[in-house]
């Protein structure tokens, strides 16, 4: 019987630890953000509907705020809005600042193309268009 609960948590434990290493998008923001408000407004409404949401969910840190121990080796945030995309606890890239809407996606979607594949297609819905346009 021990040895079942053991080897249950040790299930749980990797499958938990893969999972927190999947990509995600953290946007580093400040309560007295303009921007972040306007990203909120232009993309932050419609963003857990779309395929790059579902490739890189998206993760909200203010900066302020002490740092999680896993974004300890993400360096250099100085304004706000910046958004981190990371893989696997690296920093695949970033943008810094909010460009606009269209621009906004066109830049995630570069980063996105930077992430190794998932499974045999890269894209989060396949056969889909992604918000930003890109067809996958």
């Amino acid at each position: 019987m021990l040895r079942v609960i053991l080897l249950a948590l040790m299930f749980f434990a990797v499958n938990v630890a893969g999972s927190a290493r999947a990509a995600e998008l953290v946007m580093f923001l400040a309560s007295n953000c303009e921007w972040c408000e306007v990203w909120d407004k232009e993309v932050g409404t419609v963003f857990a509907k779309t395929a790059e949401a579902k490739r890189a969910p998206l993760r909200r840190i203010d900066i302020f705020d002490p740092r999680p121990k896993d974004l300890d080796q993400v360096k250099g945030i100085h304004f706000t809005p910046t958004f981190v995309l990371m893989e696997k606890g690296t920093e695949v890239g970033r943008i810094t600042g909010y460009p606009g809407e269209s621009f906004f996606w066109e830049l995630l979607n570069g980063l996105i193309a930077k992430l190794p594949a998932k499974g045999a297609n890269a894209c989060a819905v396949p056969g889909q268009q992604g918000r930003g346009g890109k067809l996958c």
